[in-house]
């Protein structure tokens, strides 16, 4: 009887997860096509080939699914950053100014590669209080990145991370706007410029 019934967790999970990312998947081409206002979760499990209900299980509205799909999205772009910091370290990069610009560019060039992503969640076009909610997680982004300047006993320079996260969000909005090599051109200019920002001597 346990190995009749061992199985049937792990296909419920599986099938159950590859609804929650077909459901995902719909959601991003709805959203990109019509926008997150016009959009409706019909148009959205029509998409997924999936039903209401299985929607509503796995999220609690277009919302969520939109939040979701932030969540990835800014969960890719930690990883990218995480992994251009680590690459610079193993070359012997120890300059906390460089691994900051570092970090920035690989922000800007995944903002880039995922252009009609980023784009979404930049175009003001999403649920009540979402921008609040983006520029708090490019804050934290950020204020990660700023660690990189200070010592583990020293405060934040609050100044330093609102400049920086300001500069980033509105280098992404740009960059993201224009064609390939325009935009990696501009990111170089803009990353450059960050790389020049110090922390200010404490008083």
């Amino acid at each position: 009887m346990t190995v009749d019934k061992a199985p049937k967790p792990v296909r419920t999970s599986q099938r159950g997860a590859a609804t929650r990312s077909a459901l995902l998947d719909a959601a991003a081409h709805v959203f990109r096509t019509v926008g997150f206002a016009r959009a409706g979760v019909s148009e959205v499990v029509e998409y997924a080939g999936a039903s209401v209900g299985s929607l509503y299980h796995h999220f609690t509205g277009k919302a969520d699914l939109y939040t979701a799909l932030y969540e990835e999205f800014q969960q890719r772009q930690q990883e990218r950053t995480h992994q251009a910091v680590t690459r610079a370290r193993t070359r012997g990069e120890t300059d906390p100014t460089r691994l900051m610009y570092i970090a920035a560019r690989a922000y800007l060039d995944g903002a880039i590669d995922e252009r009609d992503t980023t784009v979404l969640f930049f175009s003001g076009d999403g649920p009540p209080g979402f921008e609040s909610k983006l520029r708090d997680r490019l804050r934290e982004w950020t204020d990660r990145n700023v660690a990189l300047f200070r010592k583990a006993d020293e405060p934040v320079d609050e100044a330093l991370l609102m400049v920086v996260s300001g500069a980033m969000l509105v280098a992404v909005n740009e960059v993201v706007r224009r064609d390939d090599a325009d935009a990696r051109r501009l990111a170089d200019d803009i990353t450059s410029l960050l790389s020049r920002l110090e922390p200010r001597e404490r008083r």
